[in-house]
């Protein structure tokens, strides 16, 4: 791994709070460095059980996991962490020594927001949490979510002043992704988004996301949205092209 690394933001305000859950000491230690160096008040653990306890117990700002944990295994704490507790829109970073497409897959449809296989370089990392640290604070090319409308559509009402979403009349959970997917395809109700398009306005262009996983983030949103995700009526498929929202 490289040793160059870039503070988040000029002005990055009060230090954020950032899990480490890796088992290599090295690793583990170099990660927190230079998210401390980054603006990060930095915890790290090398047992799954262990983090999950303290993900339970206390809000964090951002998770970076390792896949092969002892104890509970990246992906079974990463689906834990996503179901209910403080940290269930927690930004997700997954370390894997795997670099096959299908093992990113499975972390992304676990709930990770971005994937990295070891070994990567420190400014890579650092790229990353910058672009997933935007997002989680509304950051994105356009708009800023407090100018943006109020949505009711579909029995979805989208509040993004407040981030907020309630579908047929319960709240839901999102993570920063999926909110803004969401929003993009509900205000513009029967206009087809091609994958590229949802990959620039969902992800920006700082993010190393394949089209797959706009696939992987759709499938994610359905399990919240739909009352059947197998047979979607809100967010639907545009075969060979993309997605998009179901007219009433």
């Amino acid at each position: 791994m490289d040793a160059v690394t870039e503070p988040l933001s000029p002005d990055a305000g009060p230090r954020r709070r950032a899990l480490v859950v890796e088992d290599e000491d090295p690793i583990r230690d170099l990660v927190m460095f230079h998210l401390g160096l980054g603006g990060f008040d930095c915890t790290g653990l090398g047992d799954g059980r262990q983090a999950l306890a303290r993900l339970q117990a206390e809000p964090f700002d951002l998770l970076v996991l390792d896949i092969s944990l002892p104890g509970l295994d990246g992906l079974s704490l990463c689906r834990a962490v996503r179901r209910d507790g403080p940290n269930m829109t927690i930004p997700i970073i997954m370390l894997t020594a795997r670099s096959e497409e299908s093992d990113k897959v499975l972390g992304l449809e676990g709930g990770a927001d971005d994937y990295l296989t070891k070994p990567f370089g420190v400014r890579e990392f650092m790229a990353r949490t910058t672009a997933i640290m935007r997002r989680r604070e509304g950051w994105r090319p356009g708009p800023q979510p407090s100018a943006r409308r109020l949505i009711s559509v579909a029995g979805i009402t989208i509040d993004p002043a407040r981030r907020k979403v309630q579908c047929d009349g319960r709240d839901v959970s999102l993570t920063p992704q999926e909110f803004s997917l969401l929003y993009l395809l509900a205000s513009n109700p029967g206009i087809v988004f091609t994958r590229e398009e949802l990959l620039e306005k969902v992800w920006d262009q700082e993010v190393f996301v394949t089209e797959r996983g706009v696939d992987t983030l759709v499938k994610r949103l359905r399990r919240k949205v739909e009352i059947d995700p197998a047979h979607p009526r809100r967010v639907l498929t545009e075969r060979g092209t993309g997605y998009k929202f179901g007219e009433e």
